[in-house]
């Protein structure tokens, strides 16, 4: 049921507009390989994968540095507010990132002149990543304090003990969270739409994607869609690949006893 529409995505790439939405047939009569190229040249389609790239891969740092660092902080320091701070947090999750605030977060940008750029749309992703912290305060949880303990006696300060130890043992934790930070990032429609309607040529894939059913002939071009479509799934995979070999939690023998 998962895979099926997919491969129908698959093989509707390779068709005729005309055949495609007669949808006779489920294997083209004839592979028109073409749609990929004219897709990637005619669409700007070279443009749009930049740009959700680049959204992507800052949105995925950006949040990983500043959730691992808000889940030691946590786990591992006690200062007044640490309770709200987490109840404050917990209850973002429960708020539509994209209906319920999305006029004053364009508003706020507006302020910083960053309303026309895919900068605003970077710090709001970075900013909304509730289900991150708590994915890492979790894999932070399970590191073991006598490492913390150690590294102090040695005389490693609390920004020392984070670089050095705890984050490269968050190393699984980072794939899941990377993974799902990219995913998140590279599938977001409404704010790059919002923030891109003055300037076309910031648009990323999916908004850029939606828009390549009348873009290119003035008419309905479905089989550019799926086209595009297959081409904007790539860049999951290969993410999904790379982040798969973290999955495996590497904390196991750092201390004996």
């Amino acid at each position: 049921m998962t895979l099926f529409p997919i491969l129908m995505a698959l093989l509707g790439s390779f068709k005729s507009n005309a055949e495609l939405t007669a949808g006779a047939t489920i294997l083209p009569d004839i592979w028109h390989y073409k749609n990929y190229a004219e897709v990637w040249e005619q669409a700007h389609f070279s443009t749009y994968t930049w740009n959700s790239l680049y959204v992507s891969i800052i949105t995925t740092a950006g949040t990983l540095i500043v959730a691992s660092m808000a889940a030691y902080a946590v786990d591992r320091l006690n200062y007044f507010g640490k309770s709200f701070y987490v109840a404050l947090q917990a209850s973002t999750m429960f708020i539509s990132i994209g209906a319920v605030v999305l006029r004053p977060q364009f508003e706020l940008m507006v302020k910083l002149q960053l309303h026309t750029s895919l900068t605003g749309v970077i710090l709001i992703l970075i900013s909304g990543h509730a289900y991150i912290f708590f994915i890492l305060l979790s894999f932070v949880k399970a590191i073991p304090r006598e490492l913390d303990e150690a590294a102090m006696i040695d005389g490693c300060s609390k920004v020392w003990i984070f670089t050095r130890i705890i984050f490269p043992l968050l190393k699984p934790g980072l794939g899941v969270a990377a993974l799902f930070t990219f995913r998140n990032a590279w599938n977001e429609y409404i704010l790059p739409l919002v923030f891109t309607m003055s300037q076309p040529k910031l648009q990323t894939l999916t908004v850029g994607l939606a828009g390549l059913r009348y873009g290119i002939a003035s008419a309905a071009q479905t089989h550019y869609m799926m086209a595009g479509a297959c081409l904007s799934i790539l860049p999951l995979l290969i993410v999904y690949v790379l982040a798969n070999k973290t999955f495996m939690q590497v904390t196991s023998g750092s201390v004996k006893g």
